[in-house]
């Protein structure tokens, strides 16, 4: 089973405008209501793919409860706990000529709930895999992801860790198996802009050194590079194609390598799937379906 944990989940509202203009009346050309938050992206791109997986994490007021109707509509297995007070968040998606995003700041997550999540992940077994993903509300401490992998690092769980810094930082003490930082994010961790995978590889080979166990950095349009506990390096060259949106690309990432890794426990099989995923979803105005993904997996196998 491959849980996630989205502790700052959302209602992302993806607005389409064709020339954006500040200061002015704006008026779209498309817009959609979708599911948001890192973790509730891989649950829905694993189980797109077929994947047992089941999405956990904290739900508030009538905007959490449409998240949790749209994810019982498109039949990805949840968990959530209903915070007594507030309202999950809303993120605006605006594509025109860049993307732009607002982020909503997240609910206050009382004691009780928090508990009522601990009583959750305590019924997590041997073999299964842990994904933290994304930013914490306020009400939560920085330290919330260590926290977690502490108080189970005597069982054998996976965890893939999908954050940024000071919060990735200091997941490193307890040897995730994974994280997925994006180039930029990585570079954050050094003060560096990274440009090229070879930097990429440089500034990554740190990060093992301070804990982690393998590590798949995207690089937007390069693709992504990987670095295995053995010391091998794999890299691979994202696809072309039309973008429509970045949105939950990286996420769709993280979900087709879990994917390919829970069947095969082959790395490289592993970044192809995710590679595929992540441009399946950035090709897609949605994430990407299961159909999508293998279209562009067949082209990598045969290349």
């Amino acid at each position: 089973m491959i849980y996630t944990l989205t502790l700052n989940p959302a209602l992302d509202y993806r607005m389409q405008v064709q020339d954006f203009k500040t200061g002015q009346v704006n008026r779209t050309s498309s817009e959609k209501i979708l599911c948001g938050g890192k973790g509730i992206n891989v649950s829905t791109v694993l189980h797109h793919l077929g994947v047992e997986t089941t999405a956990l994490g904290f739900l508030a007021g009538f905007t959490g409860a449409a998240v949790s109707v749209l994810m019982k509509q498109a039949g990805v297995p949840q968990d959530f706990i209903m915070l007594p007070e507030g309202n999950t968040r809303i993120n605006v998606k605006l594509i025109a000529q860049q993307e732009t995003e607002i982020n909503g700041r997240g609910c206050v997550i009382d004691r009780n709930s928090m508990n009522q999540l601990w009583e959750k992940l305590d019924n997590m077994q041997d073999g299964d895999t842990l994904v933290l993903a994304g930013s914490i509300p306020d009400s939560l401490p920085d330290s919330i992801y260590c926290d977690i992998m502490k108080r189970y690092q005597d069982k054998n769980i996976r965890f893939a860790v999908d954050a940024s810094g000071e919060l990735l930082k200091k997941a490193l003490t307890y040897k995730p198996f994974l994280i997925k930082p994006n180039h930029h994010e990585l570079g954050e961790l050094f003060g560096v802009k990274l440009h090229r995978p070879a930097e990429a590889v440089r500034y990554a080979q740190k990060l093992q050194e301070w804990g982690a166990r393998n590590i798949l950095v995207s690089m937007a349009e390069k693709g992504a590079v990987l670095l295995c506990e053995d010391g091998e390096v794999y890299q691979q060259a994202a696809f072309r194609g039309n973008v429509i949106s970045s949105t939950g690309a990286g996420d769709s990432m993280l979900a087709g390598f879990l994917a390919a890794y829970e069947k095969s426990g082959n790395p490289l099989q592993a970044l192809y799937l995710g590679i595929s995923a992540g441009s399946a979803s950035a090709f897609s105005e949605d994430l990407a379906t299961k159909e999508q993904i293998a279209e562009l997996f067949k082209k990598l196998i045969k290349s």
